[in-house]
């Protein structure tokens, strides 16, 4: 008798089609059927060892984000409620161009500086890998939810080249490739980029196009956080675009904002970039997270070349009062690119989380806030910060809009991503809330998309880029990665003031089978293992 049916669900089940009643019976960590209307039918019902009444409730398959920042997370936290509460069963790791495989010990050191902002300085991990199989086989050991990794090219670039804004030699252009190309063997699904972030945007395109020929003839995509989502947005979306035709690579675009005033309402200009290209034959898609701030570090928003070099390079020269004010006037009055080309607004900059407590007077507030309230310039402030904390500090960037979020998350190539950075005393919501933020407010509450369609995007659509044969729809011999929850009450339950707060209305997930949310709490269950690359 198999192991578990889940009675009356209404399924929807990925594909984007109509939902449906059903029984759907799970087995050896699979879905084994899925009979229709099974109440009505007049048949015999499926039966198994445990019968769970899902009368109300909506069955779908396990959520996917496809841009997380939980690479330490996963190992540090077995509970992971974060993810786990929300529906998600699967996260796509090793985003934005830093991450730590692959390294050798000088490497790891400084990829642990640079994003302990992202991650947490690591000081509670054992960093006993140094490969991406390695890593991979770190999150075999069990985890609360699955994982796939993409290679970060910055971490490739500090490897084979260094911090340096400089072009790399042929020879290591040579190693890069070959690093690339053992991370894919390892089981890597793809590589990232991030080009507003030391050392990866020190590449040149040319440089990029190499090493997604690589992950192209493996079966991959590239995932860049490209090289400007600010003054220079659409011309840095077009030049991801090109690039990737010419490396014969599919794109797969991160975090697909239009930010800052300079894009207020140009939505609609990126999505006919995309549709022509989609129209001409390129293999496109992009994920977004439904709030208007960003997140990231405050050091990702000084110029490049104040970074040049890595970590102690970076606060040398804020230390320097010359060399101090230079970055002030990139800045505050050019327009760094570490700011997107964009002069940086203090009032919309919002500290989110600092390395050491002792600077917790600082979060919560806009770096303009707390200038006024100690009677100081706000560069003053951010610089003081960023030297005692040791580039530690996470912001939020108040910069979106509303009618951008909206117009893209409605595209026919969107999929769902948090980007969720859960550091800091008060992180961004939405690493809490993404996936029933858009159940509850952007299907029930708005309509800006039907539920069929919203469950696509965030299931069938990721795994189809992914090239997850069974994965991402409830179907027969599919894996059983589930999410029942109730479409009437489904919500995030983090806010700006509590961003911790979990979800309501997701009573139960399964991951392999197994329940990892029961009754809506987190069970011990770590049946989460490494997703790789399916070959070609």
């Amino acid at each position: 008798m198999e192991e578990l049916v889940i009675r009356d669900a209404d399924v929807v089940d990925g594909s984007g089609d109509p939902s449906y009643r059903a029984d759907v019976v799970v087995d050896g960590g699979r879905v084994v059927s899925v009979v229709k209307e099974a109440a009505d039918s007049g048949c015999q019902r499926p039966k198994a060892r445990r019968e769970l009444d899902a009368e109300g409730l909506v069955l779908a398959p396990g959520f996917i984000d496809m841009h997380a920042h939980s690479d330490l997370a996963l190992l540090r936290d077995p509970d992971h409620g974060a993810k786990a509460a929300q529906g998600v069963t699967l996260e796509v790791l090793g985003q934005d161009g830093l991450s730590y495989a692959p390294v050798d010990d000088r490497t790891l050191g400084e990829v642990r500086r640079a994003i302990a902002g992202w991650n947490g300085p690591g000081d509670d991990i054992d960093f006993d890998w140094r490969s991406v199989g390695g890593y991979l086989d770190r999150l075999d050991a069990g985890v609360a939810v699955n994982a796939a990794y993409l290679i970060p090219q910055g971490t490739v670039r500090a490897l084979a080249v260094g911090w340096e804004d400089r072009e790399a030699t042929p020879e290591e252009l040579d190693r890069m490739r070959r690093l690339v190309a053992e991370g894919m063997e390892q089981g890597a699904v793809g590589m990232s980029s991030g080009l507003t972030y030391t050392p990866g945007m020190y590449a040149a395109d040319a440089e990029l196009t190499e090493l997604c020929r690589v992950v192209a003839s493996y079966g991959g995509y590239y995932c860049p956080h490209h090289r400007s989502y600010g003054a220079g947005a659409l011309e840095a979306y077009e030049q991801m675009v090109a690039l990737t035709r010419e490396a014969g690579c599919p794109l797969h675009l991160a975090h697909a904002t239009m930010n800052f005033g300079v894009n207020k309402g140009r939505a609609p200009e990126l999505l006919s970039l995309l549709d022509d290209a989609l129209d001409a034959g390129a293999d496109i898609s992009l994920d977004t997270y439904p709030y208007t701030p960003g997140c990231t570090t405050l050091v990702a928003l000084l110029p490049s070349w104040a970074s040049e070099g890595g970590p102690q390079e970076v606060l040398r020269r804020l230390a320097d009062g010359g060399t101090a004010e230079r970055i002030r006037h990139h800045l505050e009055v050019t327009g760094s690119d570490g700011c997107h080309g964009v002069p940086v607004e203090w009032e919309t900059v919002e500290i989110s989380g600092v390395g050491d407590p002792a600077l917790g007077e600082y979060v919560g507030r806009t770096v303009l806030e707390s200038a006024r309230a100690r009677g100081e310039a706000p560069w003053a402030v951010a610089r003081e910060l960023l030297l005692k904390d040791r580039l530690a500090p996470t912001i939020l960037q108040h910069v979106g809009h509303e009618g951008n979020v909206r117009a893209i998350m409605r595209h026919r190539v969107h999929t769902g991503g948090s980007d969720g950075i859960l550091q800091g005393a008060k992180p961004h919501p939405r690493a809490y809330g993404t996936f029933p933020h858009y159940l509850g407010h952007y299907v029930r509450e708005l309509g800006v998309l039907s539920l069929e369609e919203c469950v696509a995007h965030l299931t069938a659509r990721p795994a189809a880029r992914l090239r997850l044969p069974d994965r991402g729809l409830v179907r027969e011999g599919y894996r059983a990665d589930l999410v029942l929850f109730d479409p009437a009450t489904v919500a995030a339950g983090s806010t700006f003031a509590e961003p911790r707060t979990l979800p309501t209305g997701i009573p139960y997930v399964l991951v392999d089978g197994r329940f990892v949310i029961e009754d809506g709490r987190r069970t011990d269950v770590l049946a989460g293992r490494a997703v790789r690359r399916t070959p070609r």
